[in-house]
C-alpha cells in the first residue's frame, strides 16, 4: 500500500493506493488563503498539517487495515511558496504564494544583481516564484529575514514535520530560481544574490528517491507497522506528469486546477524565458518539464460562481456537452496577473461585449473560453521554443466539464483526453513516486499511462471560430505598469 499526499492551494487530497495501482480511498480537507492586501496571497503553514493529519486520521477510521501496510508515501504540493522557519524550524510568518503579486520591483533587482539567472535557472525572475520573495522580505521585513534559518517550499514543510527531515526534490526546486536546473542542484550565485546560502536549504533529492521516514510517533498514531518511506515526490504539476504517465518526450498535458498550464516532458532543456516559457526539473531523472502557465484557470469558474450565487455545476449544467459558436462575450482570467506570456502581476481580468441581451449563460461560457485562450497563448510560446503539440491529457477540477474539454479542443486545435479521476492526478503521482522509493522499480513499469475515458475531438467550425477571435481577444490585453 502507498499513500500520496497532495498540498493543493484550495484542499490536501490524500489518496491510499494498492499494490495493483487502484485507489482504495481518499480523503480531502480544505485550505483557506487570506489576501492581507491587493495582489498578496498567503496561507498558515499550520493548517496545511492540521489538514493532512485529518485526512490520514480519516482514513485510518475508514480503512485501518489498509493503512496499517503503508509502506512509502509520495509528496507533491503547489510550487513557488515562501515557508522561513526560525532555529526551531518555525514559520516565522505566513507562507507568501505562488500567485502573490508583491515582488515585481525585486525580480528587477534579481536580475540585475545576477546577470546568469535565466540562462542557469531555465526561467525569468517572476514574483510567483520563491527568491524574489525573500529580497521582499529583506527589504520590508527585515527582522523576519534576519531570524530566518530555513527556506522550505509548501510540501517540504509537511515533510519536516511529517518525519525530522528538511529535504526536498530537485522538481519542486526548479520554482525557486535557486536551482541550477542542467546540473539539478542548488546554485551558489542564485543564493548569493538573495543573502541566503545552503545552509538556509534543505538537502536536494530526485524525486523517486527515498528522502526520509515517518517519525515512529506518527506511524503509530496511524497504525503503521512501520514507519514507511516518505519519497522526495515533486511539484503538482510534475506530480500531475507522474500521474497520467507523461515522462517522455512527445506527450503533452494540461493542468486544469486552480491555476492552469500546458506542459511538455523533454529530454533536453529547451528554455525560452523571454517568453515566459518555465523550466523545471521532472520528478523522473534525466527529464525535465517545459510549460507556459496561467495564474488562474478553474478559479475563474469559481470566482463566477461566487459572482451569480450558484454552484460550479448549476453554472455549467445550461451549456450542454459542446459548444454551438463561441460566446459573444470575451473574457480575459488575468484576475491574479498573469505569468505565460505577459509577465504581469498587476494586470486584471475583464469582460468584454456586454448587452441587454447577455445572460449568464453567455459569461459563464465566456470565462470557459477565455481560459482555453490563455492556454492557447502557452501553446504558442513552447512552439517558439521548438516544441509542437499534436495531443493533450488534461487533469485537475476542470477536467470534470466535457463543455470546457470540447472548448480546449477546438481552441488548441488538437484532441484533448480525460482520465478516470483525473482531478487527483497530482495525489495519485505522489503515490507512484512513493512506491518507487521503496521497491527502486523500472520508472516505465509503474509510471504507465491510465486509461483514457473520453476524447474531444477539435470541432471545424468552432477551431476556424476561434482562431478568428483569438486575435481580437489578444488585443484585449494592456498591461497596467
Amino acid at each position: 500500500m502507498y499513500l500520496g499526499i497532495d498540498l493543493g492551494t484550495s484542499a490536501v487530497k490524500t489518496v491510499l493506493v494498492d499494490d495493483a495501482q487502484r485507489v482504495i480511498a481518499s480523503e480531502s480537507r480544505p485550505l483557506a488563503t487570506v489576501s492581507p492586501q491587493p495582489g498578496h496571497y498567503e496561507q498558515d503553514p499550520t493548517q496545511w498539517i492540521d489538514a493532512a493529519f485529518a485526512t490520514l486520521d480519516a482514513l485510518k477510521a475508514s480503512h485501518g487495515n489498509e493503512l496499517a501496510a503503508v509502506e512509502g508515501i509520495g509528496l507533491s504540493g503547489q510550487m513557488h511558496g515562501a515557508t522561513l522557519l526560525d532555529a526551531s524550524s518555525k514559520p516565522l510568518r505566513p507562507c507568501i504564494l505562488w500567485n502573490d503579486g508583491r515582488s515585481a520591483a525585486e525580480c528587477r533587482i534579481l536580475e540585475l544583481r545576477w546577470p546568469a539567472l535565466r540562462a542557469t535557472t531555465g526561467n525569468k525572475a517572476m514574483p510567483g516564484f520563491t527568491a524574489p520573495k525573500l529580497l521582499w522580505v529583506a527589504a520590508h521585513e527585515p527582522d523576519v529575514f534576519a531570524a530566518t534559518k530555513l527556506v522550505l517550499l509548501p510540501k517540504a514543510y509537511l515533510r519536516l514535520v511529517l518525519s525530522g527531515e528538511a529535504v526536498e526534490d530537485v522538481s519542486d526546486a526548479s520554482g525557486s530560481l535557486w536551482l541550477d536546473v542542467a546540473r539539478r542542484d542548488w546554485s551558489d550565485a542564485a543564493l548569493a544574490a538573495t543573502g541566503l546560502s545552503r545552509d538556509h536549504m534543505p538537502r536536494l533529492v530526485e524525486g523517486c528517491a527515498p528522502a526520509a521516514r515517518l517519525r515512529g510517533e506518527l506511524a503509530q498514531r496511524w497504525g503503521m507497522a512501520k514507519p514507511p518511506i516518505i519519497a522526495g515526490g515533486a511539484g503538482d504539476n510534475p506530480a500531475g506528469a507522474v500521474g497520467i504517465g507523461a515522462i517522455r518526450p512527445g506527450t503533452a498535458f494540461v493542468s486544469l486546477g486552480t491555476s492552469g498550464a500546458l506542459l511538455a516532458p523533454t529530454d533536453r532543456i529547451a528554455a525560452n524565458p523571454d517568453r515566459v516559457v518555465h523550466t523545471f526539473c521532472h520528478a523522473i531523472p534525466g527529464m525535465w518539464i517545459q510549460a507556459g502557465a496561467i495564474l488562474s484557470a478553474a478559479s475563474c469558474l469559481a470566482w463566477a460562481a461566487r459572482l451569480f450565487g450558484a454552484t460550479e455545476a448549476e453554472l455549467l449544467a445550461p451549456l450542454g456537452s459542446r459548444p454551438q459558436a463561441p460566446s459573444p462575450v470575451s473574457f480575459l482570467p488575468y484576475l491574479a496577473g498573469e505569468r505565460t506570456p505577459h509577465d504581469d502581476p498587476a494586470v486584471r481580468g475583464m469582460l468584454d461585449g456586454l448587452s441587454h441581451g447577455t445572460d449568464r449563460a453567455a459569461i459563464v461560457q465566456s470565462v470557459l473560453e477565455g481560459v482555453a485562450f490563455a492556454l492557447a497563448d502557452c501553446r504558442d510560446v513552447l512552439a517558439d521554443a521548438g516544441i509542437a503539440i499534436a495531443e493533450a491529457d488534461v487533469i485537475g477540477g476542470g477536467s470534470r466539464s466535457p463543455f470546457w474539454l470540447s472548448v480546449l479542443a477546438s481552441v488548441l486545435n488538437v484532441p484533448v483526453h480525460r482520465f478516470a479521476g483525473g482531478e487527483t492526478g497530482a495525489a495519485f503521482g505522489a503515490a507512484r513516486l512513493g512506491r518507487l522509493a521503496v521497491t527502486g522499480e523500472a520508472i516505465p513499469a509503474i509510471c504507465t499511462r491510465p486509461q483514457r475515458v473520453e476524447t474531444f475531438e477539435p470541432d471545424a467550425k468552432l477551431v476556424d471560430a476561434y482562431a478568428e477571435r483569438l486575435p481580437a481577444w489578444r488585443e484585449l490585453y494592456r498591461p497596467r505598469h
